[in-house]
């Protein structure tokens, strides 16, 4: 009698997500890492949502200020 052979490591981190079957439906979870869940019966908008979802996991760019004018320079008019 062989042994059971162990389960591969489990992947983390914020570029993995999870889709899962529902047993005896044509529904599928998809899993965000932040740990959002939702049912969907399109694969489409189960990857739409999963890749969009929050817009809020990805950092906001920072506005940056104008950079000051050089001394001594003068602004020009048109």
């Amino acid at each position: 009698m062989s042994a059971i052979p162990e389960a591969p490591p489990v992947l983390r981190g914020e570029r993995v997500h999870r889709i899962h079957w529902v047993l005896g439906t044509d529904l599928q979870r998809a899993v965000c890492h932040c740990g959002a869940e939702q049912i969907f019966d399109d694969p489409v908008e189960l990857w739409e949502w999963l890749l969009g979802h929050p817009d809020g996991h990805r950092p906001v760019a920072v506005p940056t200020r104008p950079e000051p004018a050089l001394a001594g320079s003068r602004a020009r008019s048109m």
